[in-house]
């Protein structure tokens, strides 16, 4: 039986970027809307959602599944994010915080895989590929020379890894033996074979492998970028591309083709049933079952069919073969094989999907240059919208252009809607002028681009490509406006030439400047940690909702209405709310919050009763962590702490939270804390840190509660962070040490805590070495019988690791 649409979850606000299978009712989907979710089949066969984890301030780019344990009776989700850090999060009971946080990658994990046992191996951009047991690192795979794409388990200590430096490598535990060449261009994903090795995909091409090193047999079919691929259970091989497809491969040939309405399908993987499952840039999960049960209803599938076959393909994106008529439909095709059929004064697109021609859209004419055809941007129309990445490891951001307006005036509107710094002005305006040969701009004339009419996303052709010697296959990567793979010589968009390749699509990356030097990996270890754990996990629509209930109880009630927001004050904590749910999917909202906004959230923290302060005392949290910005005016970060204190019913001398509604909002004080220690917040302009790490202190360790504990280390761990760059005064530094000391003598059961807490130790520990500033004597003292203890205490490897760094610190004369 051919596969058809079994269904289609919608939850997700931005690309899927990755996918986890490990169970017919189980599905775990991550996003670049800083999500991932959890997908369970209920008694019906329906797949719906059933936990979200806020996993990132960023883009969450794997997602992978951990068995069951006993802490854990319905396993774990693994995600990784774009600034480094793996999170690990218990589906049973869930939580809101991750279990453990992995610390060691230094840059966008983009891979994230588990062996038979249980173990973790993880890639990123920093070069490197990672195997966790028991939550602490047991190997780094150090030896590919560009970031590693993927990484996947053969046994308990063999793996190989293909990455964007053209290579794949066999290891034997942390060793590498083999290395496999071929591959012109980026490996992005690999996939066992059983019974023949392993495929691996670069470009639009995938080689299947045998162990040894010998090349089987290489398939090609695929029109663009594959992006990932999967193994059904009969050995068949999946993968999913730039092209809008996923393709099934038996048997060496193309079985079958999967059109989705989206420009990229990120994302593959496969169920033991036999199912398949993808994720792709128009936010959707998809299933596909081979099971005429597990089929989607006729209507749905006829929907489905109805949206592909309305699309509106450019030329450069169906094979260049001559029109037909319809009476081609006749005979049967070749699985991926494309037609061009003559209906009326219309050509249609066919492809061959391997039982059937299926109508996958319209040919459009390719861009005339003449003005004759706008790109719609934003609700508006534009000559052109190119993607571009102004730094390395950036997501690529949409520039709009008409050529009758000025250059400049484009630059500074591009930088200004995306927060970046004018300097980068020049740069944007070169781009233009490069991308727009032989057009006079800014006297109104026309230009054309194509946009794809499902999602709003571009595909685009440089002009600066158009020219005699350039072919007309010479196009630009749609997320980064980097050459296709198509491309025969490199496109205008890449400025000067250029060995690198961006981690994040490998293909080569637009810079107006010449290319800097490779940023090199950092050395093994964790110290130093310099990015901060920021508390950014959080309903934002239930926390919005209890709000306005709490505020109607408030209005209703004749002794509390005064207390209740006007109308302004309500509006605004609204935009408040709309600003961070912004800011989570990674799109920077064009206005900050202003003065009313933070009026209106002062005054609920300042005049609310305390058991209804929890949903603003979250929202502040989620404000200080995902606009720091935020807190910069003058006076308004002292004011908001002063009543945020003021809202946990802080009490000095300390005494313990009486309730439970208490008890609460001390901890989301703590949260907010942890957040507002990161750069860009002024945490460490002057003295205020250090005075509110005295005020903080005054609470004993032995007091708090478990879930106050956590991120009451968070805090301190970030504030280490921050310090390595601005170091408090002495005075904020003792009492910095004196708290982290408290919480490694007196933690007995939260190993991560007393992780975040060590960390924090180390690098305090670090940047005395580094600025020349060593413990006073009573300080020094205190660090080797306080880590003693500990390893005995949380037999765990990463406790064990950063006792040892720590002492090699000690060693090398930090103090």
């Amino acid at each position: 039986m051919p596969y058809k649409l079994s269904a289609t979850l919608s939850g997700h606000t931005s690309d899927v970027r990755a996918l986890s299978t490990p169970a017919d009712d189980l599905i775990l989907s991550a996003s670049r809307d800083s999500t991932a979710i959890v997908w369970r089949r209920d008694a019906a066969t329906r797949f719906a959602a059933d936990s979200v984890f806020y996993a990132s301030a960023r883009y969450v780019n794997s997602v992978t599944y951990l068995p069951p344990t006993a802490d854990a009776p319905k396993g774990y989700a693994v995600t990784g994010d774009q600034e480094g850090i793996i999170n690990v999060y218990s589906l049973d009971p869930v939580r809101d915080d991750p279990d453990y946080t992995l610390l060691g990658h230094t840059s966008n994990i983009c891979g994230l895989r588990t062996t038979p046992a249980g173990d973790i191996i993880s890639c990123s951009w920093d070069y490197t590929a990672r195997v966790w047991k028991n939550f602490t690192q047991l190997y780094e795979l150090k030896g590919h020379e560009n970031s590693v794409w993927d990484a996947v388990a053969i046994s308990e200590d063999e793996f190989i890894t293909g990455s964007a430096d053209k290579t794949i490598k066999l290891w034997k535990q942390h060793k590498a033996i083999h290395t496999f060449a071929g591959h012109n261009a980026v490996v992005r994903s690999l996939a066992l074979i059983p019974d023949i090795g392993f495929a691996s995909c670069a470009d639009n091409e995938i080689r299947v492998w045998s162990l040894g090193g010998d090349l089987v047999y290489t398939l090609i079919g695929h029109t663009s970028f594959i992006y990932r691929l999967a193994v059904l259970p009969n050995g068949d091989l999946v993968s999913s591309s730039e092209d809008r497809s996923v393709r099934i491969w038996k048997d060496g040939e193309c079985a079958q083709v999967l059109v989705h309405p989206a420009i990229s399908v990120w994302a593959v993987s496969t169920m033991p049933n036999g199912d398949i499952v993808s994720g792709s840039s128009d936010k959707n999960v998809r299933i596909f079952s081979a099971s005429e049960e597990r089929w989607a209803s006729e209507e749905d599938i006829k929907a489905y069919d109805d949206v592909i076959a309305q699309q509106s393909l450019a030329s450069h994106d169906v094979e260049q073969v001559k029109v037909e008529t319809m009476d081609a439909l006749d005979t049967p095709g070749k699985a991926g094989e494309t037609k061009l059929i003559l209906n009326g004064d219309v050509t249609e697109v066919y492809q061959w999907d391997g039982s059937v021609w299926q109508r996958i859209g319209e040919r459009a004419e390719g861009p005339s240059g003449d003005g004759s055809t706008k790109t719609f941007f934003e609700g508006k129309e534009y000559d052109y919208v190119w993607s571009v990445a102004i730094e390395d490891g950036a997501p690529s951001m949409k520039l709009a252009y008409n050529v009758s307006e000025s250059p400049a005036a484009a630059a500074q509107r591009f930088l200004e809607r995306n927060h970046l710094s004018l300097n980068h002005v020049n740069t944007i305006v070169e781009y233009i002028y490069k991308n727009t040969p032989g057009r006079d701009l800014g006297t109104g004339a026309g230009g054309e681009q194509y946009v794809d009419p499902y999602t709003g996303a571009s595909r685009y052709q440089s002009s600066a490509a158009a020219t005699p010697s350039a072919p007309a296959s010479s196009y630009v990567d749609p997320y980064t406006g980097a050459s296709r793979y198509t491309a025969s010589s490199a496109p205008a968009a890449a400025g000067p030439a250029s060995e690198y390749m961006d981690p994040y699509t490998g293909a080569s990356r637009y810079s107006g400047a010449p290319a800097p030097a490779a940023a090199k990996p950092k050395p093994a270890g964790i110290l130093p940690m310099l990015q901060p754990v920021l508390l950014k996990e959080g309903n934002l629509d239930q926390m919005r909702t209890r709000l306005h209930q709490y505020n109607d109880d408030l209005r209703n009630e004749i002794s509390t209405s005064a207390l209740a927001f006007d109308p302004e004050q309500e509006r605004a904590i609204d935009e408040a709310f709309a600003y961070v749910k912004r800011c989570a999917s990674s799109k920077r909202p064009t206005n900050p919050l202003g003065k009313i906004h933070h009026e209106s959230v002062v005054h609920a923290l300042d005049c609310w009763p305390a058991s209804l302060r929890l949903p603003i005392l979250d929202l502040t949290r989620l404000i200080v962590a995902y606009c720091p910005e935020a807190l910069k005016p003058a006076g308004q970060k002292e004011r908001l702490f002063e009543v945020l204190f003021k809202a946990a019913d802080w009490k000095t001398p300390w005494v313990k939270s009486p309730t439970k509604a208490a008890e609460m909002n001390v901890m989301l004080l703590f949260r907010s804390l942890a957040n507002v220690a990161q750069e860009g917040s002024g945490a460490t302009d002057g003295p205020w840190l250090g005075q509110v790490l005295k005020i903080v202190s005054d609470a004993s360790y032995a007091t708090l509660t478990p879930s106050q504990r956590k991120p009451l280390a968070t805090m301190l761990l970030n504030v280490s962070c921050v310090t390595l760059f601005t170091p408090l005064d002495a005075a904020g530094r003792a009492v910095h040490l004196s708290m982290i000391y408290e919480v490694l003598e007196q933690e007995k059961t939260d190993s991560e805590s007393v992780y975040r807490a060590l960390v924090g130790l180390g690098n305090i520990m670090y940047a005395a070495k580094q600025q020349a500033s060593p413990l006073d004597s009573a300080q020094a003292a205190r660090v080797t019988p306080c880590m003693s203890a500990l390893p005995s205490r949380f037999p765990e490897d990463r406790i064990r690791n950063i006792v040892v760094e720590i002492s090699a610190l000690l060693v090398s004369g930090a103090l």
